[in-house]
């Protein structure tokens, strides 16, 4: 069973949320910023969500809009979960990041880590969506459903 609250609405709300996009940075990063807190409040039992923006032209992540503790400001693809997803354009879910090799630790106390990767209408990797819990398991493959839902609508709003 999947552990996101209202589960039949979170995708109409963050439709709602992400409505028309004018095209402007400034305005990507405030509905970022919304479906951020939106996830927060649908989430139970995680300790940080938020994304990670690619500088284009790069292989490389800088920290966008999230809701928990202080984050990694910026991230290789060569490094941890983040890189992974950014690499293979997949979505990676780790029962425990401590088995996971390179992974990065911003917070000590994350134990399983989602990561969804966000594309343009291209299939260009634009930013990724993270996820970060302090039980094992935390995730499931429904959880990651709903994590790629959420990534698509947000790749077609803020990137098309």
């Amino acid at each position: 069973m999947s552990e996101f609250k209202g589960e039949g609405t979170l995708l109409e709300q963050m439709e709602a949320l992400v409505g028309d996009w004018e095209g402007s940075i400034e305005r990507r990063y405030c509905h970022l910023a919304n479906a951020a807190a939106l996830l927060w409040q649908h989430l139970e039992r995680v300790n940080w969500v938020g994304f990670y923006v690619r500088i284009p032209g790069r292989e490389h992540l800088v920290l966008g809009p999230f809701q928990g503790k202080v984050a990694c400001t910026d991230i290789a693809f060569s490094r941890g979960v983040c890189g992974k997803s950014a690499t293979t354009k997949e979505s990676v879910l780790v029962d425990d990041v401590h088995q996971f090799a390179g992974h990065i630790a911003c917070d000590g106390a994350s134990l399983s880590e989602l990561v969804v990767p966000i594309l343009d209408g291209e299939g260009n990797l634009v930013a990724l969506l993270d996820m970060d819990s302090p039980y094992r398991k935390r995730f499931s493959p429904e959880d990651q459903r709903m994590g790629e839902a959420v990534a698509s609508l947000l790749g077609a709003r803020l990137w098309s």
